[in-house]
């Protein structure tokens, strides 16, 4: 079993099949979006919709408070786990899964994101390492990498927003994209 997941974790770290898909990404999302509007289900929809909302939010906050390669990010969503944007990321993706009402198809991605998402922060980790060196060392035995752990915080720890950041970090054509593929869903579907 060691064996297998090895060569999964492999594959997802190859560096010239992560090079095509970077290079290709625009092409793949936009087929993806075609197959997932052509099988989403009017039923499902506002519950797709709702697990959307979440994980953009939660993304659009971790975009107001992560200043790239300059600041350790350990406030906000980042003061409750290391790496929320990978969870908002996961669960506005999921929502437009989820509205074709396949529970193997949201499994099937799943599965998928745990390996992007476990290579690429461990990839990551190593870069913020030579970055901030003992600050993230400290900050990653004070705070999981993905589990939430819901300890007493400080207000000024959790309430971090950022109107620059959201801006620098281009939140607001995040927000954009995300209204422009519901409301062409929204009108496909109804």
């Amino acid at each position: 079993m060691n064996d297998f997941l090895d060569k999964i974790n492999a594959l997802f770290n190859d560096p010239e099949i992560r090079a095509k898909l970077v290079t290709y990404r625009w092409p793949l999302a936009i087929a993806a979006a075609i197959i997932f509007i052509l099988l989403m289900k009017p039923q499902y929809f506002w519950i797709g919709l709702l697990i959307s909302v979440v994980g953009e939010g939660l993304q659009v906050w971790c975009f107001a408070t992560l200043n790239k390669k300059k600041d350790l990010a350990a406030k906000g969503p980042y003061a409750v786990v290391r790496n929320p944007m990978y969870i908002g990321r996961y669960l506005l993706i999921l929502g437009a899964v989820a509205i074709t009402g396949s529970l193997f198809l949201m499994v099937v991605y799943t599965v998928i994101y745990y390996f992007y998402m476990t290579n690429r922060v461990a990839r990551e980790e190593e870069v913020l390492k030579e970055i901030f060196g003992d600050a993230y060392l400290e900050y990653c035995n004070q705070v999981n990498r993905f589990i939430p752990e819901f300890k007493k915080l400080d207000k000024d720890e959790i309430y971090c927003f950022s109107w620059d950041l959201f801006f620098n970090n281009n939140a607001h054509w995040n927000i954009l994209s995300v209204i422009v593929g519901y409301w062409v869903a929204y009108i496909w579907i109804f």
